[in-house]
């Protein structure tokens, strides 16, 4: 388990606010990341394949002449 503890109050040097630019840069490219690989939408399992046994059914009935 981590522990982040912050015993700083002032404001940032201009050392610091160069660190933490690239910083939230790079938490903000892990959030998206995060975001869109473990989404649970799934587009894929929602799009029709083509026709299923019921118009198989209905449509092959003309076909055995």
């Amino acid at each position: 388990m981590a522990t982040i503890i912050s015993a700083s109050h002032s404001p940032p040097s201009s050392g610091q606010a160069a660190l933490e630019k690239p910083l939230a840069e790079f938490r903000a490219f892990w959030r998206a990341f995060f975001a869109r690989a473990f989404s649970p939408y799934r587009p894929e399992l929602h799009y029709m394949r083509g026709p299923g046994p019921a118009w198989r059914a209905k449509h092959m009935r003309g076909s055995d002449r």
